[in-house]
């Protein structure tokens, strides 16, 4: 599957990059800001607008990223991994692996991202101050970057969940109750009115004529109301899991696939003939990983002919490993993290079974519709 969003490097060993709808809200703050300086600043040639205004945006969405860079390192100092940073059309988001496992430490992750933007506020604002007997283009850029990072940093100190504010929120409300799940239902429930709140303005701001805008906060709002939504389902879905093990859903009737036939002959003999999507690869007798239909899919179908199993296959030494008795709650948080599919089910050394993303899947899917 073709990635949603191009890779510009890492930071901090964090993978950086744009989703395509950030060219969206590029282009349009760029023109918003061209507009504003030309009425601002009519003097300016009307080439000196366009480019302030580009270079004002990338400056812009720098600060941005510092925002989510902010949340990112407080994240790793706490022991929590995090994936990656995407820039995209409603600003930044920091994918972190997993949710903290104290509540002081959700208060920290959460309040260093303003902590962050107001910092940048106040170092532009001083700093366009000293530049205003020096250069009116470095003013007029610094000055907006100040005050929209304050803008920036107030917005997502509102307390509604997923923003901010509404993780701060949840981290005073798990620290007071000691009920994470009590904490997220309360601030999921307070970000759902706050997205409300939004729809409603942006509703009456389009019926009022300023229907650009009006579109856009009610569009905010849309975007609030599902994210606060889905956190609360996510915290749902874990609490389905409670109880549970490896044991309960791993297969131990796994078919075995000899590692030196070609890929065509896997496909055609195993896999389309059995149905299966995962199978383990011997080599001599030996157990030597496993193969699934991602690792057949990343070779081209022209070499499947002259490309053995082995060659497509997952190592074993390269798998991550589970145990039967291990809780199923923290596994699918496992497989996001290290972006697999199967985990070998291992016991006193033994391989016992495979534990397939798919049957997990299903396993949450049915408990929540029995509820």
């Amino acid at each position: 599957m073709r990635s949603a969003n191009i890779r510009i490097g890492k930071i901090y060993g964090i993978q950086i990059g744009v989703d395509y709808s950030w060219f969206i809200i590029f282009v349009l703050i760029t023109m918003s800001l061209s507009t504003q300086y030309s009425t601002l600043h009519p003097h300016w040639s009307q080439t000196t607008h366009i480019l302030v205004g580009i270079i004002t945006s990338l400056l812009f969405f720098v600060t941005v990223l510092l925002h989510e860079m902010g949340h990112s390192v407080v994240a790793i100092r706490k022991g929590i991994p995090v994936r990656s940073i995407t820039l995209f059309i409603f600003g930044g988001v920091a994918q972190i692996a997993r949710e903290p496992k104290r509540a002081i430490d959700e208060f920290w992750i959460a309040i260093a991202g303003p902590a962050v933007s107001f910092l940048i506020a106040v170092a532009c604002t001083l700093g366009s101050e000293a530049m205003r007997p020096v250069s009116e283009v470095a003013t007029a850029v610094l000055s907006w970057i100040g005050q929209i990072n304050f803008m920036l940093a107030v917005f997502n100190l509102v307390p509604g969940f997923p923003l901010d504010g509404g993780r701060i929120l949840r981290a005073i409300l798990w620290g007071w109750k000691g009920d994470f799940k009590s904490a997220t239902r309360t601030a999921s429930g307070v970000g759902q009115f706050v997205a409300y709140f939004f729809i409603f303005v942006g509703v009456i701001t389009a019926l009022r004529g300023n229907f650009f805008n009006g579109l856009w906060i009610g569009f905010i709002g849309w975007f609030l109301l599902n994210a606060a939504q889905m956190s609360y389902k996510h915290v749902a879905l874990k609490e389905s899991l409670a109880g549970l093990t490896v044991t309960d859903v791993m297969s131990t009737d796994c078919p075995i696939v000899s590692g030196s036939i070609p890929l065509s002959e896997f496909v055609n003999h195993e896999v389309l003939r059995t149905g299966q999507r995962c199978f383990l690869v011997t080599q001599f007798d030996r157990l030597v990983g496993i193969i699934t239909l991602h690792e057949v899919k990343r070779i081209p179908q022209a070499a499947w002919d002259s490309t053995p199993v082995a060659s497509a296959m997952q190592p074993l030494d390269h798998l991550h490993m589970v145990h039967p008795l291990d809780p199923l709650a923290g596994i699918l948080e496992k497989m996001t993290i290290e972006g697999v599919n199967q985990l070998p089910v291992v016991d006193d050394g033994k391989l016992v079974g495979i534990l397939g993303r798919d049957r997990l899947l299903q396993l949450i899917q049915t408990r929540l519709e029995v509820g």
